[in-house]
């Protein structure tokens, strides 16, 4: 079941969207959340912090899984999703970073490395929630448009535009990593609810394409209409597609 609830815009979306976590939190002190990197989530990210530092929310039990990590990138590289989370959430709160989880980009062997990320997801309890962004081509984590649905953490050859976009972040086109690990879409739907947030224009179609076209591996993030329980958080522009 896909509920889609309309927000006047980022800000209202990010605080929706945060609402709904902080409830699954407080609901279940040891949740275990699944979470995104990308620009979508940060307004997110700002409110749980918030909860946090005005005491309405307690991560000391929150187990944490991201859906994807940079291959070859080391955890300091300012650039690796570790990173990321790390400045934008996990420093900021008083989750146990024992209990927080990444792909494990250094690990030159990708069949290794990606079977032991389902190990850990699996040793953790699979996600109760699991936070998603939506990319302009359907993508869902790394999980880009192909023939077939990937079900487990796999190792992708990131497409062309896919690195186009993260040039602006690297000194050279040639730092940019050419690879990723990423929770695959059954890995993805196996979280027990699932929440995605979409702002921007700039995504009309794509909201349009995936939430209201038909299933298909062409269009990643469609899959999730089979999902028991899925709520979108779209600002009006996002939505803008869609009666």
């Amino acid at each position: 079941m896909m509920r889609i609830i309309r927000t006047k815009d980022y800000e209202d979306m990010s605080k929706k969207a945060a609402n709904i976590i902080a409830a699954q939190i407080v609901l279940k002190p040891d949740s275990v959340l699944g979470l995104a990197t990308g620009s979508t989530p940060i307004g997110t990210y700002k409110n749980l912090v918030e909860g946090y530092r005005n005491g309405d929310l307690d991560f000391s039990q929150v187990k944490s899984v991201n859906l994807d990590e940079y291959r070859g990138l080391p955890r300091e590289n300012d650039q690796s999703y570790y990173y990321f989370m790390h400045d934008h959430l996990f420093r900021h709160v008083n989750i146990n970073l024992e209990n927080t989880h990444l792909p494990d980009g250094t690990e030159a062997d990708s069949e290794k490395a990606c079977m032991e990320y389902e190990a850990i997801i699996e040793a953790v309890g699979g996600q109760d929630l699991q936070l998603l962004g939506l990319g302009h081509n359907g993508h869902i984590g790394f999980n880009e448009p192909c023939e077939e649905f990937e079900k487990l953490t796999h190792c992708v050859n990131l497409t062309q535009s896919t690195i186009e976009a993260n040039k602006r972040f690297f000194a050279s086109a040639d730092d940019v990593p050419k690879q990723a690990y990423t929770m695959g879409i059954g890995t993805i739907m196996k979280a027990k609810k699932i929440l995605v947030v979409v702002s921007g224009a700039d995504k009309a179609q794509i909201v349009k394409d995936a939430f209201f076209g038909p299933v298909t591996p062409q269009v990643p993030a469609s899959i999730l209409q089979m999902h028991p329980d899925v709520t979108v958080v779209a600002d009006e522009a996002a939505l803008s597609k869609v009666e």
